[in-house]
């Protein structure tokens, strides 16, 4: 079975700290509860700010991997 497409996507290439994590937020309070968004950036600051971003608010990141000179993530927005 295919993996549904997330409902927002996030281009961060080429912003730096805290540009990323920003646009995340933002996007993340338009989700509705249970909704995915993924992110794409150069930044490696965003290996450790995504994943602490989402530990603070609960949030599940259900992909974090590097292809090339990209971080790729897909986030879930937490329940409730």
């Amino acid at each position: 079975m295919a993996e549904a497409a997330p409902q927002e996507a996030i281009d961060a290439i080429g912003l730096k700290c805290p540009e990323p994590v920003m646009l995340l937020h933002a996007a993340m309070r338009r989700l509705a509860p249970g909704q995915e968004l993924t992110l794409r950036a150069t930044d490696p600051s965003t290996e450790r700010d995504v994943a602490s971003f989402c530990e603070f608010l609960g949030h599940t990141l259900l992909l974090a991997r590097r292809e090339g000179d990209q971080f790729v993530y897909r986030i879930r927005k937490v329940d409730g």
